[in-house]
């Protein structure tokens, strides 16, 4: 069994649209220490957390940028304070908390000397610079953060990059100009709507995961609401049509789970006032619980006879 950590991150800078500062509320109340607890699973909530103070001035084009520093700040020490104890589950709050919840998790298994990877589960590939960002939204930035891209010279700095070929991209549909320049200048495994339609999600994760294991690796999944399709999650800020189902997310968690090599989780991108009663704050934590462990159908051994 495993120790899960619950880590408020009511992070609500990266983006202009305001309300994923309720998400770690939002979660608590659809029940997610509860659910967690009923697979077996010890659970500690340690809280929401606060950005540290940041001396970097404000930016005309880059929204609340010394808010973002802080938070990220914040989170890669408590990252790395909180991975010593089990599996750290940090509950958004926007997705330019992943910043430091990654970094601070590639720094805490490199003292470990342990491959580590990242899962990007995500209509987006946030892999802007504060430089290369037309919105000044920098909630579309972490992965340039975390593998080291330049224009991050006013962020902390990076203890550990992230090697690019470690991480694996699933769910892409809304990859501007400069993010697909990037990318193909990078080793990032690149799975789209277009290849999940071909290939089915199975595939190209088993793969990843395969290459995660045969080095003895750890994975760190960063899950944003709007991998899901809008119809099944709408409690987003930025919907884009055509996303994962209710039962390829399952499966996707289901297989994580059967790997054994997730070592953290991010829950990012909720903001529940634009939910229906709760209908994805739900469907998120049942996705959690398909990560650790909980099967949507039971498999008997069938006999033949």
């Amino acid at each position: 069994m495993t120790h899960c950590i619950l880590i408020g991150a009511p992070v609500d800078c990266g983006k202009r649209r305001q309300g994923c500062l309720m998400g770690p509320d939002a979660y608590r109340t659809a029940g997610l220490a509860e659910a967690i607890a009923a697979l077996g699973h010890t659970v500690t909530d340690v809280g929401n957390l606060a950005p540290a103070p940041s001396d970097v001035p404000e930016d005309s084009h880059l929204h609340k940028l010394p808010d973002v520093i802080g938070w990220t700040e914040t989170l890669l020490a408590a990252a790395q304070a909180h991975a010593e104890d089990g599996m750290p589950i940090f509950m958004g709050g926007d997705h330019a908390l992943a910043a430091g919840t990654a970094a601070g998790m590639a720094a805490h298994w490199a003292k470990k000397d342990r491959p580590f990877f990242v899962l990007w589960l995500d209509a987006h590939s946030d892999i802007h610079t504060p430089t290369t960002t037309d919105s000044g939204n920098l909630h579309g930035t972490p992965v340039g953060y975390i593998t080291g891209r330049d224009g991050f010279e006013m962020f902390p700095p990076l203890p550990v990059p992230v090697d690019p070929a470690n991480i694996c991209m699933i769910g892409l549909r809304s990859v501007d100009p400069a993010e697909h320049s990037a990318l193909q200048a990078m080793d990032i495994d690149v799975v789209d709507m277009r290849m999940i339609d071909e290939t089915g999600i199975a595939t190209p994760l088993a793969a990843f995961l395969e290459r995660i294991k045969a080095v003895n690796g750890v994975l760190h999944v960063s899950l944003d609401v709007d991998f899901l399709d809008p119809a099944v999650a709408p409690a987003v800020g930025t919907t884009v049509p055509g996303g994962a189902t209710v039962r390829e997310g399952h499966l996707v968690m289901e297989m994580l789970s059967d790997s054994g090599v997730v070592a953290s989780l991010d829950l990012v991108e909720l903001n529940p006032f634009l939910d229906d009663r709760g209908k994805t704050a739900n469907l998120m934590t049942d996705l959690t619980a398909s990560l650790l462990g909980r099967r949507v159908f039971d498999r008997p051994t069938r006999s033949i006879k």
